[in-house]
């Protein structure tokens, strides 16, 4: 398996526990099917669709967040609400107030929740103890949250923090695309984005174009700053970087292949491409925090 996306956030001291014990301490908020009167169901599953809260391979922690959803769009409340309200003002000869629409809402709404279809789906973490990373799979700030309250919520003296670096990344990313030279260790791709700091956010993109060094310096002088720059590392992993230091659109490439294990069954396949991933991108982030400069506060 390989994360998409990665949300990174930094243990700030050493965090001794062993995987049975954060299975009892995710216990406390374990996933259960939302119920019929329900909108809503959150809490944390078997990544591996066994009875372990935590799978682990080779010291480092694999999590799962599901999240079970129905499906009642706004639009057919509305549409049936709206159809109640016309039934109303012809039986009473007056249309329903602002208060009685409210109220029929609500009533609408605890009538189609039990048939109402549930969507559920899973956001991985990834928790590595030993270089003292924890990595949600998510490409939005908000799935991050999610992840970040519920895990503060059940485990005891979680010493965790967003990841702070000395530079900033939208300064560095400027720098690297004005000089048309990466940092060591990397490459610069095709896609970038340009976005202004003036009230109009003027925003330039490019998507699968070969960066030209009159085009970018041209924006750059105009005070363009880069938001998003595409790069490869290692000539192993491709991806995105963002000046919120979201890390996305990640992609292994063909040289990875070479290194991993098959295994004879499915869970050896499954256990070495985490392994994998999981020693590959840990060398990636090192990487990308010392071609940032490094962290504001180093970590004791």
């Amino acid at each position: 398996m390989w994360f998409k996306n990665l949300q990174v956030f930094r243990l700030t001291q050493p965090w001794a526990i062993t995987a049975d014990e954060l299975h009892a301490q995710l216990a406390k908020i374990q996933f259960s099917q939302v119920a019929s009167n329900e909108i809503q169901s959150q809490g944390w599953a078997s990544p591996r669709e066994n009875d372990m809260l935590v799978h682990t391979v080779n010291q480092q922690f694999l999590l799962a967040l599901a999240t079970e959803k129905k499906l009642l769009p706004s639009s057919v409340i509305n549409q049936v609400a709206k159809a109640r309200a016309q039934e109303m003002e012809e039986q009473q000869g007056f249309a329903p107030g602002r208060k009685a629409m409210k109220e029929l809402k609500e009533r609408v709404t605890d009538e189609l929740l039990p048939r109402a279809f549930g969507v559920r789906r899973n956001t991985f973490i990834w928790i590595d103890p030993v270089n003292r990373w924890l990595v949600i799979d998510a490409s939005s700030p908000s799935r991050a949250d999610e992840v970040v309250k519920l895990l503060l919520k059940c485990c005891d003296k979680l010493p965790l923090e967003g990841l702070r670096m000395k530079s900033s990344p939208q300064a560095c990313m400027t720098s690297w695309l004005a000089g048309n030279e990466a940092p060591k260790g990397f490459t610069i791709d095709q896609d970038t984005e340009l976005k202004s700091s003036t009230e109009d956010k003027a925003t330039v993109r490019y998507v699968r174009y070969s960066l030209d060094d009159a085009d970018t310096q041209k924006h750059i002088s105009a005070g363009k700053q880069c938001t998003k720059l595409a790069l490869t590392w290692a000539d192993k992993i491709s991806f995105v970087l963002t000046d919120t230091l979201v890390i996305k659109r990640i992609k292994p490439l063909d040289i990875l292949d070479e290194e991993k294990n098959q295994g004879t069954n499915e869970e050896e396949r499954f256990d070495a491409d985490f392994m994998l991933m999981t020693a590959e991108l840990a060398k990636m982030l090192d990487d990308i925090v010392f071609a940032l400069g490094g962290e504001m506060d180093a970590v004791a």
